[in-house]
């Protein structure tokens, strides 16, 4: 009977001279030492490589997500968090006292009066950028705009909307894609806000508070379902 014959992977030997599996330099011929150098080599550019593309999937400073995560200073000079209007409809308007439009506040006051018990308000940033037409003090604008229109809605301290001084609300506006968001043209342009602080759509100058088209843009926002609070904000 022929002897069983066992195979030995040991004593196996290729053409190339390499003994058995090892991986040591020494032993892999001159082929396979010239591809041990490679992989050598190219290991830690590959290693950063990968590195590079798991930081890229991860977010890099995000900026703010809403306009309820800032803060402005009041006319009385009070600093107010915009997050106490969480859950509210919000037309954030650039105002001027001496402008074409400044009649607009008559018909902002009536819009405030008829939804602030639904959930709406108005939020008015007096501007002296655009034909120096709100040149008056904090305290002047609002005694105008009391005197002339009975505002009652929320008015804040004169700020920049545009250039190297804009105020950090106005520069997350007019970052926004148009016709969501997009830069300030002119006094009295809006930009209307869900009830999660998310910018829905802006609105020229040229378009009246009482325009049939915002007016029912802004009756949608109320009517919409109210989303639950994110977890640890505070109800207002």
């Amino acid at each position: 009977m022929p002897k069983k014959r066992t195979f030995d992977c040991r004593r196996l030997r290729s053409d190339a001279g390499v003994t058995g599996f090892s991986t040591r330099p020494q032993t892999l011929g001159v082929f396979g030492r010239a591809w041990f150098g490679l992989a050598l080599l190219v290991a830690p550019f590959l290693a950063l490589v990968l590195a590079q593309g798991a930081w890229a999937d991860e977010p890099q400073g995000a900026g703010p997500g809403s306009v309820l995560e800032f803060d402005a200073q009041r006319l009385s000079g009070q600093e107010e968090s915009l997050s106490q209007y969480r859950g509210e409809v919000l037309l954030i308007v650039n105002t001027a006292s001496q402008c074409g439009y400044t009649p607009q506040y008559d018909g902002l006051q009536t819009l405030y009066q008829k939804y602030r018990d639904q959930g709406f308000s108005i939020l008015g940033f007096p501007s002296n950028d655009f034909g120096a037409q709100e040149p008056g003090t904090d305290s002047q604008i609002g005694a105008f705009c009391k005197r002339n229109y009975g505002v009652e809605f929320p008015m804040f301290s004169k700020v920049k909307v545009k250039g190297s001084e804009q105020h950090a609300l106005y520069a997350y506006l007019t970052s926004l894609p148009e016709p969501v968001g997009g830069p300030v043209k002119w006094n009295f342009q809006k930009y209307l806000v869900d009830r999660s602080g998310q910018v829905v759509s802006s609105y020229a100058s040229a378009v009246k508070p009482l325009d049939k088209g915002l007016v029912a843009s802004i009756e949608n926002l109320l009517a919409a379902p109210t989303s639950p609070p994110e977890a640890g904000s505070e109800v207002q």
